[in-house]
């Protein structure tokens, strides 16, 4: 399966739309696309997780990486439109407890 991202600017936020697939063949080129987005000063992401339709523990492992990194820059992170599958995948490691997590889309965000 292939993975679709798409970055858009919207104020000082940058937006990721994010369709497919995220698995261990998709999860690098995820990676390459969003970790250079955390590495600016005081970086602003959210990441729409709509269009997703699978996601296992490597695309887990691009999200905390990329957190670790927006940390790092005094930034913030924010993932919008989770589906329920997505949403329980993120509750049950334990994720939801520190990324910052909405199933409804925010700031614009379509």
């Amino acid at each position: 399966m292939n993975i679709k991202v798409d970055i858009n600017n919207l104020d000082d936020q940058k937006v990721v739309s994010v369709a497919g697939e995220i698995d261990a063949y998709t999860a690098p080129k995820l990676r390459e696309a969003i970790l250079p987005l955390a590495e600016e000063v005081n970086p602003n992401i959210t990441i729409n997780l709509k269009d997703v339709s699978y996601m296992d523990s490597t695309g887990l492992g691009v999200f905390v990486g990329l957190l670790k990194s927006v940390r790092k820059n005094n930034g913030q992170l924010n993932l919008v439109e989770l589906s329920d599958r997505l949403e329980r995948l993120f509750t049950i490691t334990g994720l939801n407890d520190i990324i910052d997590i909405s199933s409804k889309s925010e700031g614009g965000v379509q």
